[in-house]
């Protein structure tokens, strides 16, 4: 893989991850039960570790990591899990079970890319992160302890 389609890459992982911490924020408000909203504080903080370990990848290369800031995706991302989050925390569950299943499909194209094994151990990480999100947050819909 050419040093732009890396840089490439890992700026959208990167973009990706600050549009999922905005949209924790949205559904973290809305979460009345202790434990589910534990794990989601948990997620978003994954979510940091990413943009802060992807970013300091950028840097190493060369260049400048996106700003901390959602993009146009993202203002829609957070807005979508805004409104839903409104219903409570079924709501906010199923916005983010949206928001995870995209981010965990991004994660896969990017596990396939040709990278440096560093960053590729990276990214298998941080996929894995994402699998044990969604997987959590889907058993708390399917348990539905929060009706």
């Amino acid at each position: 893989m050419d040093r732009k389609d890396l840089l490439d890459q890992l700026q959208n992982l990167i973009k990706l991850d600050i549009d999922a911490i905005h949209a924790y924020d949205q559904a973290i408000k809305h979460i009345d039960q202790p434990i589910i909203k534990e794990n989601l504080v948990r997620f978003q903080a994954d979510h940091r570790r990413h943009v802060d370990h992807l970013s300091a990848k950028v840097r190493e290369l060369g260049e400048t990591p996106p700003a901390f800031a959602p993009d146009f995706k993202g203002f829609f991302i957070e807005g979508f899990t805004a409104l839903r989050s409104l219903t409570g925390t079924k709501g906010a569950l199923e916005a983010m079970e949206t928001n995870e299943r995209l981010t965990n499909s991004r994660y896969e194209k990017a596990s396939a890319m040709d990278a440096p094994s560093d960053i590729s151990i990276l990214v298998q990480e941080y996929w894995a992160d994402e699998k044990r999100h969604l997987a959590f947050i889907r058993e708390a819909l399917n348990s539905g302890e929060f009706k």
